[in-house]
C-alpha cells in the first residue's frame, strides 16, 4: 500500500485531534431503519474524513436480531497476526451516522459502512490514508442496522479480498452479499479485541485496540453535544443490557472514543465512559 503524500496525525494515547474538515453530502437510508435520524445530529461536516493516528506498539424490534450461523466461521479464524505499526484512522462524516478506516502497516481494515450509497465516501477515506481497495482486508460491522451496514455488500464486493465481520447474534439480519465470519467477545480482527456489548442489537460489537487506546464502541456509546452517553432507548432492542454493556466498557483503558453517532473523543475518554458507567 502506498501511503499518500497527506499528513496523517500521530498520536500518543494522551495526545489530541487537530484539523477537522468541512463539506456536505446528502444521505438517504433504504431496507433496515437508522439507529438514529438525521435531524437528531445535523450534516455540517457530512461527507468528510477526520484523520488521526494512534500509538505504536423501520429499526428492528427487541428480538429481531434473528441469529445467524456464522457459514464461515470454521473457515476463518478472527484471530490473525496483527500488522506492525502505528494505527491511524480516518473518520467517515455522512452527516449523522459515521463510518471509520482503519490503517496499520500495508493493511487496511473498515468498521461500519454508513448508509445505502455510502462507498464512495468510504473509498475517499481509503484513499486519504495511501490505500486502495485492494488493500482493505477486513470489514467489521459493529451492528445490524441499516445505517451502519447499508452500503456493506457494495464495500465487500469492491474489496473482494475482504473478509467481513458481524456479531454472531446479528448475522442473520445482515445482506453482504456473501458469507460474513461470526464474531464473539475475545476474538480479534486486525489486532484489535472485539468486546461484546448487547442491548444496543442482541449481537453489537465493539472494537478495542489496547495497545494504542482505542475504541470503536458503534452504537454502544453515543456522544452528544460533547458528553458520552449510553445507548439510544429509542432505537435500542434492550436498554437494560445496553447499560450493562456500558458498564462493561467502562473496565476498558483507552484515550479515544469513535461513535457511530456524535464527534469523536481524542482524550480522557476512558474516565468519560467510566463517569457515565457511575451514573447508570
Amino acid at each position: 500500500m502506498k501511503r499518500s503524500s497527506k499528513a496523517v496525525h500521530r498520536l500518543s494515547r494522551r495526545s489530541f485531534l487537530s484539523d477537522i474538515g468541512g463539506g456536505t453530502v446528502a444521505v438517504a437510508v433504504f431496507g433496515l431503519a437508522a439507529c438514529s435520524t438525521p435531524e437528531s445530529e445535523g450534516s455540517a461536516n457530512a461527507g468528510t474524513t477526520t484523520p488521526g493516528t494512534v500509538g505504536t506498539a423501520p429499526e428492528l424490534e427487541p428480538g429481531q436480531s434473528e441469529s445467524g450461523q456464522a457459514t464461515s466461521d470454521a473457515e476463518v479464524t478472527p484471530t490473525e497476526t496483527a500488522p506492525a505499526g502505528p494505527l491511524a484512522w480516518e473518520r467517515v462524516n455522512l452527516g449523522f451516522v459515521s463510518a471509520y478506516v482503519l490503517a496499520r502497516g500495508s493493511e487496511l481494515a473498515i468498521v461500519d459502512t454508513g448508509t445505502s450509497g455510502s462507498e464512495g465516501e468510504i473509498l475517499r477515506a481509503v484513499e486519504a490514508l495511501g490505500g486502495t481497495w485492494s488493500d482493505v482486508n477486513h470489514v467489521v460491522a459493529t451492528h445490524a442496522h441499516g445505517d451502519h451496514v447499508g452500503s456493506i455488500a457494495e464495500v465487500m464486493a469492491a474489496a473482494g479480498q475482504s473478509t467481513g465481520y458481524a456479531g454472531v447474534d446479528d448475522l442473520g439480519a445482515i445482506n453482504a452479499g456473501r458469507d460474513l465470519v461470526g464474531l464473539r467477545d475475545g476474538d480479534e480482527v486486525f489486532g484489535m479485541r472485539i468486546v461484546s456489548s448487547p442491548g444496543h442489537t442482541a449481537g453489537s460489537i465493539s472494537v478495542f485496540d489496547e495497545a494504542s487506546g482505542l475504541l470503536i464502541a458503534g452504537d454502544a456509546l453515543n456522544v452528544e453535544a460533547g458528553a458520552v452517553t449510553g445507548p439510544n432507548p429509542g432505537f435500542s432492542a434492550d436498554v437494560d443490557l445496553g447499560n450493562m454493556s456500558v458498564q462493561r466498557l467502562a473496565e476498558l483503558q483507552f484515550e479515544t472514543l469513535l461513535v457511530g453517532h456524535g464527534e469523536p473523543v481524542v482524550g480522557g475518554a476512558g474516565e468519560a465512559v467510566v463517569a457515565l458507567a457511575a451514573s447508570l
